[in-house]
Formats: structure tokens, sequence, C-alpha cells
């Protein structure tokens, strides 16, 4: 990982992409408690509350998306690619999460079978391990696509790439998980 820079240079809407399961909810929800703004996970505004998982109105989903990134500060994590051009136009700071895909299986499971709570879970819900699911993981094996499109927007980012890099900007940052 590059030289930590200091929180602050990332601005009051900052975006966390990564694949799934490699701890951006968590990280956002750390960063918003530590900035006191608002920490946003798009998975919940993309899915419907109450189900397992089912897909909300894609109109809907952007609305939500587009009310959310006007707002003056947000810690937004998710990816959503196609709807991203729009979150990189207000945002002020980019991290980027990426671990090994088997560690992320193992979180994926840990926290689908064993957290009844959890940040970033449906309102109402109650997580399933998912065949779709898994082959996401697969097919998401790293977070290369987002370290190019973090790159090419010239925003102050960070790129961690593994569990031990996320836990440096813990530690610079001076931020705590919940517990």
């Amino acid at each position: 990982m590059q030289t930590i820079p200091p929180l602050a240079d990332l601005g009051r809407r900052i975006m966390i992409l990564g694949p799934s399961n490699a701890g951006k909810s968590t990280l956002a929800d750390a960063i918003a408690r530590k900035l006191g703004i608002e920490a946003i996970h798009l998975d919940v505004f993309c899915h419907q509350p109450g189900t397992d998982w089912v897909p909300r109105d894609k109109a809907e989903f952007r609305a939500l998306h587009d009310a959310a990134i006007a707002q003056d500060s947000w810690v937004m994590d998710g990816n959503y690619t196609d709807i991203m051009p729009q979150r990189f136009a207000r945002a002020s700071g980019v991290i980027v999460i990426d671990d090994h895909y088997l560690k992320r299986y193992v979180r994926y499971f840990r926290r689908t079978l064993f957290q009844k709570q959890r940040l970033g879970a449906l309102p109402g819900s109650r997580d399933s391990v998912k065949w779709s699911m898994i082959n996401w993981i697969w097919k998401t094996r790293n977070a290369s696509k987002y370290w190019r499109m973090t790159a090419e927007t010239g925003l102050p980012n960070v790129v961690c790439h593994s569990l031990n890099d996320v836990n440096a900007l813990y530690a610079a940052w001076q931020l705590s998980k919940r517990r």
C-alpha cells in the first residue's frame, strides 16, 4: 500500500469500492462515526428491505442513490458500476479495498451463517447462503478494475491490497470497529 494520507485529505464525500465481502461496509461505518457523517450502504438501496436480497426497481434504486450523493457529506460503500460516474463526480476521495478471494469466502459464510446483525445488511432481513453469491465472489476475484477507474478520476485515494492494509488505515486514522 502507498503512504497513508491523512483522512482529511479524502474530504467528506468518500466512496469505498471493492469486491463483495472485502470489508467495505465495516470501514464505511468506522469512517462515518469518526467524521460524524452518514454511512450509506448501496446494497440497502439496491435491494428491498425485509427480503432475502430481492432487487428494487432500477429507477427507484437510482433515485435513492442520486438523492444520497447530492448530500453535502457521506461515506458510501458499494460498487454498482453503471451509476459510478455520477458518484465519482460528487466524491472528494476514494478508498479501494481488495483481499484474497478465499478470505472473502470465509467472511461470506461467517456473516451469512453466524451474524444476526451486520453492517450493510437489509433491514428486517436474514441472509441465506446463495450459489449466486458464491459464483459472484469467484467472478470478482480482484478489484483491479476499481483501481484503474479510481486512478483515472484524479481524486485523492487509498488502495488496500490486503486486510493488513485495511488494518493500517484503522490504526493511522484512529478508527474503531463496532463491537
